[in-house]
């Protein structure tokens, strides 16, 4: 029995050895086997990437001979070759700029118009029947700020600057030249002075009337809505913003101008840059003076509040942005920050800001016959409903001249 047990273990052994020495021949020529084959292989990726190589220099070629090789921007050009391209390069760019800004300016009187018939045209109803919106181009807009206690400086305006009748239409039609009282209702709207003003209004049919509360700490959104509206109603190349108490030669101002016709933005005024009062309780106080850096700093450029005038592009732009430009407590002020950053040129022209008789009457004697007057002390001219027809008299340009000029 025990000879059977130790002739199955030896037999057992000799397999296990055989078993191990096959499996040791069986390694190696795997090994052997895989140096094979792997060095087969490598002959074909080199091959292929030498065809890829190839590709891609043949793509470059391409890129090359089309132009689009970055390294191109290395390669020496004829100088005129370069300025040519950057020249037609800018003046592609201008050209698309300007035709973006007339698109803008077109859709916002559009959205302006259609406002102001779904909502109720601003104007009074005599003038929604005789001047419907974007009639005819026109030269200037000029709107003269009131308020519905100036009714005698209203009445005197009429009677001296101010064409009235016939004359206010030949106006309009002959010169392009479209003047405004501009005001708009009470608190409490339909009230006894709101009919008021529609009783003047019917009587000389001169008003603008505009969707905005009246109130004298409310002047910089008037001014706002005013432009705004004006840009909807009338198309023209200027929009010019006077006080009441203000004696304009309209001829004068017509040819001022018309020097700046062919200029995109401009804004014209008497311009200047006083200090911003912090001191509460005293006339022009900014309660926002904090905005402008420590206490005794002045205002940036900006034209006096009196009369100044904007070229249709900037009445265009207050008109698109009107709910997120700020409003400052003076509205002269106002107007002038709209402009801060935009591409606009300060004109300053003294002649929009002579002072009363004999300032202006020398001026005029001298043959510069003065755009506006006015006296600085009161910010227009003191007891203007009294003393404006004076001042025509002695400072007035004359009813020819407003006839013969050319616009």
């Amino acid at each position: 029995m025990s000879l059977k047990i130790r002739g199955a273990a030896s037999d057992q052994q000799s397999r296990n050895v055989v078993s191990k020495k096959w499996t040791f021949l069986f390694c190696i020529g795997s090994f052997c086997a895989g140096i094979l084959f792997t060095s087969r292989m490598w002959a074909v990726p080199e091959t292929k990437g030498l065809a890829r190589t190839a590709g891609a220099e043949d793509e470059r070629l391409k890129l090359v001979s089309d132009g689009c090789d970055p390294r191109l921007k290395y390669v020496k050009r004829e100088p005129k070759d370069v300025l040519g391209e950057v020249s037609k390069t800018h003046y592609a760019i201008q050209t698309l700029d300007k035709t973006i800004s007339n698109l803008e300016m077109e859709l916002a009187a559009a959205r302006a118009a259609q406002e102001s018939i779904l909502n109720g045209s601003p104007t009074s109803e005599n003038l929604k029947v005789s001047e419907p919106p974007r009639k005819r181009k026109y030269l200037m807009v000029v709107g003269i700020n009131t308020a519905f206690s100036s009714r005698k400086r209203r009445d005197s305006v009429r009677a001296t600057w101010m064409p009235q009748g016939d004359k206010k239409k030949r106006l309009e039609e002959e010169k392009g030249i479209i003047i405004r009282f501009v005001i708009g209702h009470s608190a409490t709207s339909g009230g006894i002075l709101d009919k008021a003003i529609e009783a003047e209004d019917k009587r000389h049919g001169d008003f603008l009337r505009l969707d905005h509360v009246e109130g004298y700490l409310e002047l910089s959104a008037k001014t706002k809505i005013y432009f705004a509206t004006a840009v909807a109603l009338w198309d023209a190349d200027f929009y010019i913003k006077v006080d009441d108490d203000v004696h304009v030669n309209i001829a004068t101002l017509g040819t001022t101008l018309l020097r700046h016709r062919s200029k995109p933005r401009v804004y014209i005024g008497c311009m200047k840059s006083g200090p911003v009062l912090a001191q509460r309780g005293v006339r022009y106080h900014e309660p926002e003076y904090w905005k402008f850096g420590e206490e005794g700093n002045k205002y940036f450029r900006h034209a006096t509040g009196q009369l100044y005038a904007v070229s249709k592009d900037l009445a265009t732009f207050i008109s698109i942005n009107q709910h997120v430009l700020h409003r400052y407590a003076n509205e002269d002020v106002s107007l002038g920050s709209w402009f801060i950053g935009l591409d606009v040129e300060h004109i300053d022209d003294r002649r929009l800001c002579c002072g009363t008789p004999p300032d202006c009457e020398w001026k005029a004697q001298a043959g510069n016959v003065c755009v506006a007057s006015f006296d600085w002390s009161c910010s227009g001219i003191c007891k203007s409903a009294d003393r404006i027809k004076e001042v025509h008299r002695r400072c007035g340009e004359g009813e020819n001249a407003l006839w013969s000029a050319a616009f």
